[in-house]
């Protein structure tokens, strides 16, 4: 059944029975509309500021030792006290006549030093060359990497590392990832900050801006896509 209806001189049709509203936008269409346009202009929706581009300090590139570093202690002259060994969680390292020696925190000639220093009560002059085999580092000086990464990990910090050293150490993101809105938290002077990072931009489409360094320390945190 219908009715006429007049206006402005032009007939119009109204249909009795269900009405079927007309809805510009709603709330959700709204949302999915501005998260599609803030992932094209490469904004964050967590409003972070974006990760420096360039460091105002460098950090250091002495390697300090780990739980997990694998090493190989060499007494010259001694080849019965020396050894191959890997550093256990606790931090300590036992050796032919050298018991529970702390070794997390020191660099290798730090730690041949102080082995010279226990052996001297069993050898005359002892000389000590230690040499890093396996590298995993303490974890203050770690990359930590979660959420949708292919392969989420912890990463030992090398001189010069950036996001996309990185991102290719741990097999670039999942199908599921939203790549420019991850962030990384740092550490500085005690403060924890999160910084806005376009991981998206600079793995898909190759925007070189996208690649900024990384320090030691730094958590990567990449979330899942919500469309």
């Amino acid at each position: 059944m219908t009715r006429l209806l007049g206006g402005r001189g032009r007939a119009k049709k109204m249909q009795w029975g269900f009405a079927v509203p007309r809805i510009r936008c709603t709330a959700v269409v709204c949302l999915v509309v501005a998260l599609a346009a803030m992932a094209q202009s490469g904004c964050s929706s967590f409003g972070y500021p974006p990760a420096p581009a360039t460091l105002t300090e460098r950090p250091s590139d002495t390697y300090i030792i780990g739980p997990g570093d694998a090493m190989d202690i060499v007494v010259w002259n001694n080849p019965e006290v020396s050894a191959s060994i890997v550093v256990p969680p606790d931090g300590t390292i036992n050796t032919p006549l050298v018991e529970d020696m702390p070794a997390t925190g020191k660099t290798a000639v730090e730690l041949a030093r102080d082995i010279e220093k226990a052996l001297t009560h069993y050898i005359r002059q002892p000389v000590v060359t230690v040499t890093v085999t396996g590298f995993v580092g303490p974890y203050r000086r770690q990359i930590r990497v979660v959420g949708e990464a292919a392969e989420p990990q912890a990463l030992q910090f090398s001189k010069g590392m950036t996001v996309l050293d990185v991102m290719i150490a741990v097999g670039g993101l999942t199908a599921f990832a939203d790549g420019n809105d991850a962030t990384i938290v740092r550490s500085i002077d005690g403060e924890r900050k999160q910084y806005a990072v376009r991981l998206e931009d600079l793995l898909k489409r190759g925007d070189i801006s996208a690649n900024v360094p990384m320090v030691p320390g730094d958590v990567l945190i990449i979330p899942e896509s919500l469309l």
